[in-house]
């Protein structure tokens, strides 16, 4: 996976042993602090319902900071999606020795074409965006593909610049 917005760029490997957890790393350029470190990574699936017509999902996530122990970050985040409807939810809670900070958004899509299995998907979405460190909430428009096992999201706003996540699952 590689992510990019107006607090870091990263790129995060993880291997999943099974459906439940997976463990990684995250190699990523703190903008907001103006440093590069990585982060040994651990999620966890806590829920899923699989219905006939749609998936939930809610993960606890954390990270162990290279950079020192007392540097860490752990959350939630969730979605809940139909082949027609998308809705996602994130919280994270980031400690580090300079200062701590939180990250939430919620997410809202809807798919405007119903396609087989197979084929691209694509989402038109709204995500609103808060980092403790920001301020305010951000809410801008987001395009997410998906095909086969690649997807890209992106949106942008002026005040939190670029947000894209890739993801290749292999």
């Amino acid at each position: 996976m590689a992510f990019s917005d107006s607090m870091k760029n990263s790129i995060y490997f993880h291997y999943s042993p099974t459906y439940k957890y997976s463990l990684g790393i995250e190699a990523l350029k703190d903008k907001h602090l103006d440093k590069n470190y990585a982060y040994l990574r651990f999620t966890y699936l806590l829920n899923r319902k699989n219905r006939q017509q749609s998936q939930r999902n809610l993960y606890f996530q954390s990270g162990l900071s290279s950079e020192r122990l007392d540097n860490y970050f752990y959350g939630i985040h969730g979605d809940w999606e139909t082949r027609r409807w998308f809705t996602g939810f994130g919280y994270k809670e980031v400690k580090t020795d300079l200062v701590d900070y939180s990250d939430q958004f919620i997410q809202l899509g809807v798919a405007p074409y119903l396609g087989e299995y197979g084929d691209l998907h694509t989402w038109v979405m709204l995500k609103s965006k808060k980092n403790s460190l920001q301020g305010d909430w951000s809410t801008y428009p987001v395009l997410k593909f998906f095909k086969g096992d690649f997807l890209i999201e992106f949106g942008y706003s002026k005040k939190t610049q670029w947000d894209v996540h890739a993801m290749y699952r292999f």
